[in-house]
């Protein structure tokens, strides 16, 4: 069973549709249990990251959501489930994440003729680290965002995709083991969403 985390942010159904789509089992949850039960987890978002946070903590996910990642466990954060691994965010000061990364969230930059928030779809710059998670997947693939804030990593290594939108941002970060998150939607990225989503589900069953 891949673990779906429910903690009221987001759109979930699509997420879950995606995986079934690929043959997957998901199962949408906000209990610690099944989430410590689960073969994976797939850890979705949107909204803000201070009221994100509260919500982990009110539903007696975070200690879970930690021990599924120390476990070595295929882990996939999607939007703010990226942002949410790191230590803080510009858009909600003094609230801690849960630092599974080392950095901070950051606010994309404010330019003339430059859209805040960044959203539709934008182009993947691989890193050159080589990772399943993109297998497959071509240099300049398009997917889709919707997004104001950008995780800025301590650690450079963690960073296996960039994409550009005023400046160059993580699109994608990784532990090297099993953990993986991408600030795009795969959900909503159509053939290179899926195909990433397929990918995951690979390293699920390895």
């Amino acid at each position: 069973m891949i673990a779906v985390v429910d903690y009221g942010m987001g759109n979930l159904a699509s997420v879950a549709k995606a995986l079934r789509f690929l043959g997957a089992r998901p199962q949408v949850t906000s209990r610690p249990g099944d989430i410590a039960r689960s073969q994976a987890v797939v850890f979705p978002g949107v909204g803000a990251f201070g009221e994100a946070m509260g919500e982990l903590r009110r539903r007696g996910l975070v200690a879970p959501l930690l021990e599924a990642i120390g476990s070595g466990k295929p882990f996939l954060g999607l939007c703010l489930g990226l942002q949410l691994l790191f230590e803080a965010s510009d858009e909600s000061p003094g609230v801690k994440g849960l630092a599974v990364f080392r950095g901070r969230v950051r606010r994309l930059p404010s330019r003339p003729g430059l859209k805040i928030p960044h959203m539709g779809w934008n182009r993947l710059e691989k890193s050159g680290i080589r990772n399943p998670l993109l297998r497959d997947i071509p240099e300049g693939a398009f997917v889709y965002f919707v997004h104001s804030y950008y995780a800025d990593p301590q650690e450079k290594k963690v960073v296996i995709a960039k994409t550009r939108h005023g400046l160059p941002f993580p699109s994608a970060v990784g532990d090297g083991g099993k953990l993986w998150a991408t600030q795009f939607h795969p959900e909503k990225s159509q053939v290179w969403g899926l195909k990433l989503l397929k990918n995951f589900l690979k390293e699920v069953s390895s």
